[in-house]
Protein backbone atom coordinates (compact mmCIF):
# COMPACT_ATOMS: atom_id res chain seq x y z
CA UNK A 1 0.00 0.00 0.00
CA UNK A 2 1.32 3.27 -0.75
CA UNK A 3 1.47 6.13 1.90
CA UNK A 4 -1.28 8.00 0.25
CA UNK A 5 -3.71 5.20 0.46
CA UNK A 6 -2.34 4.84 3.73
CA UNK A 7 -3.86 8.00 4.32
CA UNK A 8 -6.90 7.88 2.57
CA UNK A 9 -7.50 4.84 4.95
CA UNK A 10 -6.70 6.60 8.29
CA UNK A 11 -9.27 9.83 7.15
CA UNK A 12 -12.01 7.01 6.26
CA UNK A 13 -11.68 5.64 9.63
CA UNK A 14 -11.57 8.70 10.94
CA UNK A 15 -14.63 9.73 9.43
CA UNK A 16 -16.45 6.25 9.90
CA UNK A 17 -15.78 6.58 13.27
CA UNK A 18 -17.25 10.25 13.95
CA UNK A 19 -20.24 9.10 11.92
CA UNK A 20 -21.00 6.18 14.32
CA UNK A 21 -21.06 8.52 17.13
CA UNK A 22 -23.22 11.07 15.36
CA UNK A 23 -25.92 8.10 14.27
CA UNK A 24 -25.76 6.89 17.63
CA UNK A 25 -26.55 10.29 19.53
CA UNK A 26 -28.94 11.54 17.23
CA UNK A 27 -31.37 8.28 16.79
CA UNK A 28 -31.34 6.23 19.94
CA UNK A 29 -32.32 7.76 23.50
CA UNK A 30 -29.96 4.58 25.23
CA UNK A 31 -26.83 7.01 26.34
CA UNK A 32 -25.12 6.86 29.49
CA UNK A 33 -21.90 8.19 31.27
CA UNK A 34 -19.92 5.74 29.78
CA UNK A 35 -20.84 6.77 26.38
CA UNK A 36 -20.53 10.66 27.11
CA UNK A 37 -16.65 9.99 28.55
CA UNK A 38 -15.97 7.77 25.72
CA UNK A 39 -17.03 10.35 23.03
CA UNK A 40 -15.43 12.89 24.99
CA UNK A 41 -12.16 11.26 25.48
CA UNK A 42 -12.22 10.82 21.63
CA UNK A 43 -12.95 14.36 20.81
CA UNK A 44 -10.22 15.97 23.12
CA UNK A 45 -7.46 13.48 21.40
CA UNK A 46 -6.88 15.34 18.10
CA UNK A 47 -8.20 18.79 16.69
CA UNK A 48 -8.82 16.50 13.50
CA UNK A 49 -11.87 14.36 15.33
CA UNK A 50 -13.60 17.26 16.23
CA UNK A 51 -13.86 18.71 12.64
CA UNK A 52 -14.70 15.26 11.72
CA UNK A 53 -17.47 15.24 14.10
CA UNK A 54 -18.77 18.33 13.18
CA UNK A 55 -18.96 17.85 9.25
CA UNK A 56 -20.81 14.70 9.82
CA UNK A 57 -23.20 16.12 12.43
CA UNK A 58 -23.65 19.00 9.85
CA UNK A 59 -25.03 16.63 6.92
CA UNK A 60 -27.23 14.53 9.50
CA UNK A 61 -29.04 17.59 10.36
CA UNK A 62 -29.22 18.98 6.67
CA UNK A 63 -30.86 15.34 6.05
CA UNK A 64 -32.66 15.43 8.87
CA UNK A 65 -34.30 18.48 7.47
CA UNK A 66 -35.32 16.93 4.04
CA UNK A 67 -36.71 14.10 5.43
CA UNK A 68 -39.11 16.17 7.45
CA UNK A 69 -40.21 17.55 4.47
CA UNK A 70 -43.60 15.21 3.40
CA UNK A 71 -46.73 14.53 3.00
CA UNK A 72 -48.56 14.36 6.19
CA UNK A 73 -50.54 10.85 5.57
CA UNK A 74 -47.59 8.36 4.49
CA UNK A 75 -47.13 4.55 5.60
CA UNK A 76 -44.69 3.21 8.33
CA UNK A 77 -42.05 2.72 5.79
CA UNK A 78 -42.08 6.31 5.05
CA UNK A 79 -42.58 8.19 8.13
CA UNK A 80 -40.34 5.55 10.32
CA UNK A 81 -37.97 3.78 7.77
CA UNK A 82 -37.22 5.67 4.85
CA UNK A 83 -36.45 9.13 6.85
CA UNK A 84 -33.63 7.47 9.08
CA UNK A 85 -32.55 5.95 5.99
CA UNK A 86 -31.78 9.06 4.01
CA UNK A 87 -30.11 10.52 6.69
CA UNK A 88 -28.08 7.48 7.17
CA UNK A 89 -27.23 7.90 3.38
CA UNK A 90 -26.37 11.48 3.98
CA UNK A 91 -23.57 10.68 6.87
CA UNK A 92 -22.36 7.82 4.46
CA UNK A 93 -22.18 10.30 1.83
CA UNK A 94 -19.72 12.47 4.00
CA UNK A 95 -17.74 9.77 5.16
CA UNK A 96 -17.45 7.59 2.11
CA UNK A 97 -17.41 4.21 3.46
CA UNK A 98 -20.17 1.37 4.72
CA UNK A 99 -18.32 -0.29 7.75
CA UNK A 100 -20.23 -1.90 11.01
CA UNK A 101 -18.26 0.52 13.33
CA UNK A 102 -20.78 3.09 11.72
CA UNK A 103 -23.60 1.69 13.24
CA UNK A 104 -22.39 1.32 16.87
CA UNK A 105 -24.98 3.11 19.32
CA UNK A 106 -24.19 5.82 21.90
CA UNK A 107 -26.03 8.66 22.38
CA UNK A 108 -28.14 11.64 21.79
CA UNK A 109 -26.58 15.29 22.95
CA UNK A 110 -28.38 17.26 25.31
CA UNK A 111 -28.79 20.11 23.16
CA UNK A 112 -31.52 22.98 23.95
CA UNK A 113 -33.40 24.89 21.82
CA UNK A 114 -33.96 28.66 22.85
CA UNK A 115 -36.73 31.28 20.94
CA UNK A 116 -37.81 34.27 20.96
CA UNK A 117 -41.27 35.98 19.32
CA UNK A 118 -41.40 38.55 16.88
CA UNK A 119 -40.68 42.12 19.33
CA UNK A 120 -39.45 39.66 21.95
CA UNK A 121 -35.71 39.22 24.09
CA UNK A 122 -34.18 36.88 26.24
CA UNK A 123 -30.99 36.43 28.41
CA UNK A 124 -29.88 32.81 28.28
CA UNK A 125 -26.97 32.56 31.23
CA UNK A 126 -25.31 29.18 30.96
CA UNK A 127 -23.12 27.12 33.97
CA UNK A 128 -19.94 28.21 32.72
CA UNK A 129 -20.62 32.49 32.79
CA UNK A 130 -21.16 32.35 29.55
CA UNK A 131 -24.19 34.77 28.48
CA UNK A 132 -26.32 35.08 25.30
CA UNK A 133 -28.79 37.84 24.64
CA UNK A 134 -31.52 36.78 22.22
CA UNK A 135 -32.80 39.63 20.35
CA UNK A 136 -36.29 39.32 18.16
CA UNK A 137 -37.38 36.73 16.16
CA UNK A 138 -34.25 34.90 17.25
CA UNK A 139 -33.59 30.89 16.83
CA UNK A 140 -30.48 29.54 18.56
CA UNK A 141 -29.19 25.57 19.59
CA UNK A 142 -26.95 25.51 22.72
CA UNK A 143 -24.62 22.06 23.31
CA UNK A 144 -23.21 23.24 26.87
CA UNK A 145 -21.39 20.09 28.54
CA UNK A 146 -18.53 20.22 30.58
CA UNK A 147 -16.61 19.40 27.34
CA UNK A 148 -18.41 21.38 24.44
CA UNK A 149 -19.71 24.57 24.01
CA UNK A 150 -21.07 24.56 20.72
CA UNK A 151 -23.94 27.60 19.62
CA UNK A 152 -26.28 27.10 16.28
CA UNK A 153 -27.45 30.78 15.35
CA UNK A 154 -31.03 29.38 13.56
CA UNK A 155 -32.28 32.77 12.54
CA UNK A 156 -32.23 36.10 13.84
CA UNK A 157 -30.20 38.27 16.11
CA UNK A 158 -27.90 37.59 19.27
CA UNK A 159 -25.03 39.19 22.19
CA UNK A 160 -22.76 36.25 22.93
CA UNK A 161 -20.56 37.77 26.20
CA UNK A 162 -18.40 34.68 26.28
CA UNK A 163 -16.61 33.48 29.75
CA UNK A 164 -12.96 32.40 27.70
CA UNK A 165 -11.56 28.63 28.44
CA UNK A 166 -8.48 27.91 26.23
CA UNK A 167 -9.25 24.16 26.73
CA UNK A 168 -12.60 24.56 25.89
CA UNK A 169 -13.51 27.38 22.58
CA UNK A 170 -16.70 28.39 22.16
CA UNK A 171 -17.99 27.75 18.53
CA UNK A 172 -20.87 29.34 17.06
CA UNK A 173 -22.17 28.16 14.10
CA UNK A 174 -24.56 29.96 11.53
CA UNK A 175 -24.81 28.01 7.90
CA UNK A 176 -21.55 27.00 6.82
CA UNK A 177 -19.84 29.99 8.75
CA UNK A 178 -18.42 30.05 12.60
CA UNK A 179 -17.32 32.51 14.83
CA UNK A 180 -14.76 30.78 17.37
CA UNK A 181 -14.14 33.19 20.57
CA UNK A 182 -10.49 33.81 21.84
CA UNK A 183 -12.33 36.08 25.27
CA UNK A 184 -14.96 38.29 23.63
CA UNK A 185 -18.04 39.81 23.06
CA UNK A 186 -19.75 40.17 19.94
CA UNK A 187 -23.09 40.31 18.16
CA UNK A 188 -24.09 37.66 15.02
CA UNK A 189 -27.23 39.22 12.75
CA UNK A 190 -28.61 35.94 10.37
CA UNK A 191 -30.75 36.89 7.73
CA UNK A 192 -32.34 34.65 4.97
CA UNK A 193 -29.05 35.76 2.59
CA UNK A 194 -26.81 37.54 5.10
CA UNK A 195 -24.59 37.10 7.86
CA UNK A 196 -22.99 40.06 10.08
CA UNK A 197 -20.78 39.75 12.95
CA UNK A 198 -19.58 42.64 14.98
CA UNK A 199 -16.69 42.66 17.89
CA UNK A 200 -17.45 44.70 20.85
CA UNK A 201 -14.76 43.45 23.21
CA UNK A 202 -11.72 40.87 22.50
CA UNK A 203 -10.61 38.65 19.16
CA UNK A 204 -12.72 36.48 17.13
CA UNK A 205 -11.82 34.04 14.48
CA UNK A 206 -13.96 33.89 11.80
CA UNK A 207 -13.98 31.19 9.17
CA UNK A 208 -16.32 28.50 6.89
CA UNK A 209 -17.05 25.50 8.74
CA UNK A 210 -17.34 23.58 5.81
CA UNK A 211 -13.73 24.54 4.33
CA UNK A 212 -14.53 24.67 1.13
CA UNK A 213 -13.56 28.42 1.92
CA UNK A 214 -11.36 28.44 4.04
CA UNK A 215 -9.66 32.00 2.31
CA UNK A 216 -12.68 32.96 3.83
CA UNK A 217 -11.50 33.68 7.07
CA UNK A 218 -10.67 37.14 8.95
CA UNK A 219 -9.14 37.48 12.79
CA UNK A 220 -11.61 39.90 14.27
CA UNK A 221 -10.78 42.87 16.95
CA UNK A 222 -12.97 45.13 18.83
CA UNK A 223 -14.98 47.31 15.87
CA UNK A 224 -14.73 45.30 13.04
CA UNK A 225 -17.62 44.07 11.46
CA UNK A 226 -17.57 40.94 8.70
CA UNK A 227 -20.16 40.33 6.86
CA UNK A 228 -21.06 37.79 4.28
CA UNK A 229 -23.40 37.43 1.29
CA UNK A 230 -23.01 34.41 -0.33
CA UNK A 231 -19.53 33.16 -0.68
CA UNK A 232 -18.41 36.75 -0.33
CA UNK A 233 -16.68 37.89 2.84
CA UNK A 234 -15.96 41.66 3.65
CA UNK A 235 -14.72 43.29 6.63
CA UNK A 236 -14.62 46.64 7.63
CA UNK A 237 -13.68 49.06 10.53
CA UNK A 238 -16.29 51.33 12.58
CA UNK A 239 -15.81 53.41 15.50
CA UNK A 240 -17.10 51.25 18.77
CA UNK A 241 -19.68 53.69 19.59
CA UNK A 242 -21.37 52.88 16.39
CA UNK A 243 -21.56 49.15 16.84
CA UNK A 244 -22.62 50.20 20.44
CA UNK A 245 -25.42 52.38 18.81
CA UNK A 246 -26.75 49.21 16.90
CA UNK A 247 -26.84 47.32 20.13
CA UNK A 248 -29.50 49.75 21.49
CA UNK A 249 -32.11 46.86 21.12
CA UNK A 250 -30.73 45.11 24.18
CA UNK A 251 -32.48 48.61 25.92
CA UNK A 252 -35.76 47.55 23.94
CA UNK A 253 -35.00 50.63 21.62
CA UNK A 254 -33.71 51.76 17.94
CA UNK A 255 -31.23 54.98 17.49
CA UNK A 256 -31.64 56.56 13.46
CA UNK A 257 -28.66 58.73 13.05
CA UNK A 258 -30.00 60.29 9.55
CA UNK A 259 -31.21 57.18 8.53
CA UNK A 260 -33.19 56.68 5.22
CA UNK A 261 -37.02 55.82 6.44
CA UNK A 262 -36.64 52.79 4.20
CA UNK A 263 -33.62 51.46 6.39
CA UNK A 264 -35.45 52.55 9.53
CA UNK A 265 -38.96 51.05 8.50
CA UNK A 266 -37.18 47.57 7.70
CA UNK A 267 -35.46 47.86 11.08
CA UNK A 268 -38.78 48.44 12.99
CA UNK A 269 -40.51 46.01 10.93
CA UNK A 270 -38.51 43.18 12.57
CA UNK A 271 -39.74 43.81 15.89
CA UNK A 272 -43.42 43.63 15.13
CA UNK A 273 -46.54 42.41 13.82
CA UNK A 274 -47.50 45.03 12.23
CA UNK A 275 -45.91 46.80 9.58
CA UNK A 276 -44.86 49.65 8.34
CA UNK A 277 -45.23 49.91 4.53
CA UNK A 278 -43.87 53.01 2.66
CA UNK A 279 -46.34 54.11 -0.40
CA UNK A 280 -43.76 55.99 -2.54
CA UNK A 281 -39.84 55.60 -3.71
CA UNK A 282 -39.24 58.93 -3.21
CA UNK A 283 -40.77 59.24 0.49
CA UNK A 284 -38.12 55.73 1.16
CA UNK A 285 -35.52 58.16 0.48
CA UNK A 286 -36.22 60.14 2.71
CA UNK A 287 -33.80 60.67 6.54
CA UNK A 288 -34.93 60.17 9.79
CA UNK A 289 -33.03 60.34 12.92
CA UNK A 290 -34.14 59.69 16.74
CA UNK A 291 -34.41 56.78 19.34
CA UNK A 292 -37.90 54.83 19.05
CA UNK A 293 -39.51 52.29 20.83
CA UNK A 294 -38.86 49.32 18.71
CA UNK A 295 -41.62 47.60 19.48
CA UNK A 296 -44.09 50.70 18.68
CA UNK A 297 -44.66 51.75 14.96
CA UNK A 298 -47.65 53.73 15.51
CA UNK A 299 -45.48 56.11 17.91
CA UNK A 300 -42.89 56.26 14.55
CA UNK A 301 -45.20 56.56 12.35
CA UNK A 302 -46.48 59.43 14.38
CA UNK A 303 -42.95 61.02 14.41
CA UNK A 304 -42.34 60.51 10.45
CA UNK A 305 -46.08 62.14 10.06
CA UNK A 306 -44.43 65.41 12.08
CA UNK A 307 -41.33 65.37 11.03
CA UNK A 308 -41.39 64.68 7.17
CA UNK A 309 -44.71 66.01 6.38
CA UNK A 310 -46.05 62.35 5.48
CA UNK A 311 -49.56 60.72 5.73
CA UNK A 312 -50.44 58.01 7.98
CA UNK A 313 -53.03 55.45 7.06
CA UNK A 314 -54.20 52.40 8.73
CA UNK A 315 -54.61 49.49 6.74
CA UNK A 316 -55.48 46.38 8.52
CA UNK A 317 -52.06 45.25 9.83
CA UNK A 318 -50.27 48.07 7.45
CA UNK A 319 -49.37 51.56 8.45
CA UNK A 320 -48.77 53.32 5.15
CA UNK A 321 -46.46 55.82 5.21
CA UNK A 322 -46.93 58.47 2.13
CA UNK A 323 -47.08 62.18 0.88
Amino acid sequence: MSLRDHHATDAQSLRARAAAFVIARREHADWSEENQRELDSWLARSPSHMVAYLRVDSAWAKAEKLSAIRPPKIDFLRERVLPLFLRIAAVMAVVGVVGAGAMVYLARPHDRLYSTPVGGRETVTFADGSRIELNTNTIIRARMTTDQRIVWLEKGEAYFHVKHDRMHPFMVFAGDRRVTDLGTEFVMRRDAASLKVAVVQGRVWFDASDKQASAQSALLTPGDVATTNGTRLTVSRRPLKDVATELSWQRGVLVFRRTTLAGAVAEINRYNVNQLVIDDAEVAKLRIGGTFRATNPELFAHAAETMLGLRVESRGNEIVLSR
